[in-house]
This record gives structure tokens, sequence and C-alpha cells, in this order.
């Protein structure tokens, strides 16, 4: 019976640290994983940098994202009954909106009025929804 206590208490003492050890190992092998997985998107950014050095890798995009020609060639463009555009139409992005006064305009006018006195504000105005002194109906017995 004394050896059977012996070997539960030194199978449970062992367990918590196979258990641990389990658990760092997992670890080991998910951070292995995600480490070749961004070695792979590194070297597939850095084929793609390695392209962008290509002058006929950049002719291709620009034909393709642009539909530019070169001087002396001829570029054609299918239009259907509507008059509309017919294949991948080539899209230059929209040209940035107007968001208001730039930052120099903005830093101007602080600089002018910061020698001017403050306008006066009326104080604000309070009415009261109902009387004081008296609880709002609709929450008594809470």
């Amino acid at each position: 019976m004394v050896l059977l206590a012996v070997m539960v208490l030194l199978i449970a003492s062992y367990t918590a640290q196979v258990h641990t050890w389990w658990q760092q190992r997992q670890e080991v092998r998910a951070t292995t994983a995600e480490i070749e997985m961004r070695k792979a998107v590194i070297e597939s950014l850095e084929d793609d940098a390695a392209r962008w050095d290509d002058p006929a890798y950049i002719e291709q995009q620009a034909r393709e994202r642009f539909g530019w020609v070169l001087p002396g060639e001829v570029g054609y463009r299918v239009v259907d009954a509507d008059g509309q555009v017919e294949g991948d139409v080539p899209q230059l992005a929209e040209p940035p909106s107007e968001a208001g006064p730039e930052w120099y305009g903005q830093l101007w006018e602080s600089v002018k009025v910061a020698g001017q006195e403050p306008e006066p504000k009326a104080p604000p105005t309070v009415t009261p929804q109902e009387p004081l002194g008296q609880e709002p109906a609709g929450e008594e017995g809470q």
C-alpha cells in the first residue's frame, strides 16, 4: 500500500511538470510556424521589390493598370452600343478632395486671434424640467 501511495504521489507531482513542458513545446511549434510564414512573406515582398527594379516590368504594369501606350503605338478600346467601354478599363484613383484649409492657414489664424480679447459669452440659461424639491413623476416606489 505504501509503495502504491508513493507511486501516486510521484505521478501527481510529475503531471504538472509534464503538462507545462507539453504546453511549451506547443508554443515553440506555433512560434516556429509563424517565423516560417513571416519569412515566406518577406521573401515574397523582396521578390516584388526586385521586380519593380526591372524597366520591362514597370512598362508592363503601366500598360495593364493605366492603359498607356508607347509613342507611335495606337491604343484601341472596344465600345458597346451604349457607349460604355467593354472589358477591363484601367481607372486612375480619384484626386484627393479638399478637406479644408491647410495646416499653415490654421496656424496663421491662431496667431492672428492670439492677441485679441475673447468675446464675452452669455452665461447659459438653465430651465428646470421639474420644480426643485419634488421627485420626478413615474419613479415612485423604486
